[in-house]
C-alpha cells in the first residue's frame, strides 16, 4: 500500500515525501508542474526525492484532470491521500482566476472524489488566507472566516465546504489545515522570505508592502510537516462529536502554525544579518488581497496531535539563507 501525495514537485509536498519515505512508507506522488515559478526548481525537488531513496512513483499530471487522475491511480494500490497540490498566491489569483477554479475547486473536488471512490481518509491544504480581514487576534478555527479578501482564499474556503459536504454524505476521514506562511529550504520563489534574500544578495531593490506596517506567523518546514504527518496518521473519528472547524461529521479542521506573530521589518533585519549585506527597500502601500497580520492560536492541533512547533525566525532564516547559497551555486 502507498500513500498517495499531491504537489511533490512543490515546496511541502516535496518535504512531506521524503519525511515519509524516510519512515519507510511508500509514497505515489502526483505533480504537473504548473510553471507559476521556475520550472527547474520543482524538476530539482522530484529528482531530491528519488535521491532520497526508498519507493516513489513520480506521476506528471494533474489531478483536475479527472480522465487522466482516475486511471492512473488505479494502477496502484492507496492506503491515504496527502492533498497539498494547488494553485498558490494571493496577488496572482487577482490576474489569473482560471487557474485558481481548476486547480483549486475542480482538482479539490476530483480528489474528493478519489477518496470517496477508494474510502481512505485525506488530509488536504487549506489557507491561513480564509480568515480574511479578520481583526481578532491570534485566529481561532472557531472564528469566521466567509470574508475573503482574495479569489484563492475564497477557493481555499471552498475546498472546506466541498470537504464537510464530503465527510457528511461518504463518512470519510477529512483533515484541512489552514497553513501560515511556510518558509524554509526548498522554499517558493514568490514568498516574501525567498524573495528578500534574492534581493539581499543580488543588491537589487524589492518591494515592501504597507511601508513594513505587517505581522506574520511564519511557520518552518519540519514543524508543518510534522503536523502534517500527525493528522494523516489519526484521522478523525466517525462519533458523532463535534471537531474543531465545528463538524460533527469525521472532518476537522486545524490552524498550523508557529503561534508567533513576527512584524515584518523583524524579518528583514533576520535576514540581513545571515546575508551580512543590507536589503534594499522600496516602501509602498497595501496591495491588494493581502492583510496586515496572521497569528495562529494552534491549541486545537496541539490537543488533538501533540503539534509543537520548535524553530523560531531566529534559527529558521539563516538555515533557509543557507540553503539558498548552496542552491544558486549549483
Amino acid at each position: 500500500m502507498a500513500i498517495m501525495v499531491t504537489g511533490t514537485a512543490g515546496f511541502i509536498g516535496h518535504a512531506v515525501a521524503k519525511r515519509l519515505m524516510a519512515r519507510g512508507e511508500s509514497v505515489v506522488g502526483v505533480d504537473c508542474r504548473v510553471p507559476y515559478y521556475d520550472p527547474a526548481l520543482k524538476a530539482a525537488r522530484i529528482a531530491d526525492i528519488i535521491a532520497s531513496g526508498g519507493d516513489f512513483t513520480d506521476l506528471d499530471l494533474s489531478f483536475a484532470d479527472r480522465q487522466v487522475l482516475e486511471p492512473a491511480i488505479a494502477r496502484h494500490s492507496i492506503s491515504a491521500i496527502i492533498h497539498l497540490g494547488a494553485q498558490p498566491g494571493v496577488r496572482w489569483s487577482i490576474d489569473h482566476p482560471h487557474d485558481y477554479s481548476s486547480n483549486n475547486l475542480v482538482g479539490h473536488l476530483n480528489m474528493l472524489e478519489l477518496a470517496r471512490q477508494l474510502h481512505v481518509p485525506m488530509v488536504y491544504a487549506s489557507s491561513s488566507s480564509v480568515y480574511g480581514g479578520n481583526s481578532s487576534l491570534p485566529f481561532r478555527v472557531s472564528d469566521r472566516a466567509d470574508r475573503p479578501v482574495s479569489l484563492y482564499a475564497a477557493t481555499k474556503k471552498s475546498g472546506e465546504l466541498l470537504s464537510e459536504s464530503y465527510a457528511h454524505l461518504y463518512r470519510i476521514g477529512l483533515t484541512g489545515l489552514r497553513f501560515f506562511t511556510v518558509y524554509g529550504p526548498w522554499g517558493r520563489p514568490d514568498m516574501a522570505v525567498w524573495q528578500f534574500t534574492e534581493a539581499c544578495l543580488s543588491g537589487k531593490p524589492v518591494n515592501i508592502y504597507n511601508h513594513g506596517d505587517m505581522r506574520r506567523d511564519f511557520t518552518f518546514i519540519d514543524d508543518i510537516v510534522s503536523g502534517i504527518i500527525a493528522c494523516h496518521d489519526q484521522p478523525p473519528a466517525d462519533n458523532g462529536l463535534e471537531k474543531p472547524g465545528g463538524s460533527i461529521a469525521p472532518h476537522a479542521i486545524y490552524n498550523i502554525g508557529n503561534h508567533r506573530s513576527e512584524p515584518l521589518m523583524r524579518l528583514v533585519s533576520i535576514i540581513e544579518e545571515a546575508c551580512g549585506r543590507t536589503l534594499e527597500k522600496q516602501f509602498l502601500p497595501m496591495q491588494p488581497g493581502d492583510v496586515m497580520d496572521t497569528y495562529a492560536d494552534i491549541s486545537a492541533i496541539a490537543a488533538d496531535h501533540g503539534y509543537a512547533p520548535t524553530t523560531s525566525i531566529d534559527v529558521g532564516v539563516p538555515r533557509f539563507v543557507d540553503w539558498y547559497r548552496r542552491w544558486r551555486a549549483n
